[in-house]
């Protein structure tokens, strides 16, 4: 795999994990607290979680 595609990659998990960090901070600060939010966070953790399993699976294949 290029250089270029592992860049790539990595620029893609962190352009999803700040967008899914910044919701999941303006639903738990909004309207609907911090213990109403926790299950957004716990979804958003475990997507996380999916992308980067995925994503390093990936780039050892």
């Amino acid at each position: 795999m290029k250089f270029s595609e592992k860049f790539t990659i990595f620029l893609g998990i962190a352009f999803v994990g700040i967008f899914l960090f910044g919701l999941a901070w303006s639903i738990s600060t909004g309207l609907a607290g911090f213990y109403k939010g926790i299950p957004f966070w716990i979804i958003v953790i475990f997507c996380l979680c999916l992308l980067i399993y995925d994503s390093l699976k990936s780039i050892k294949k």
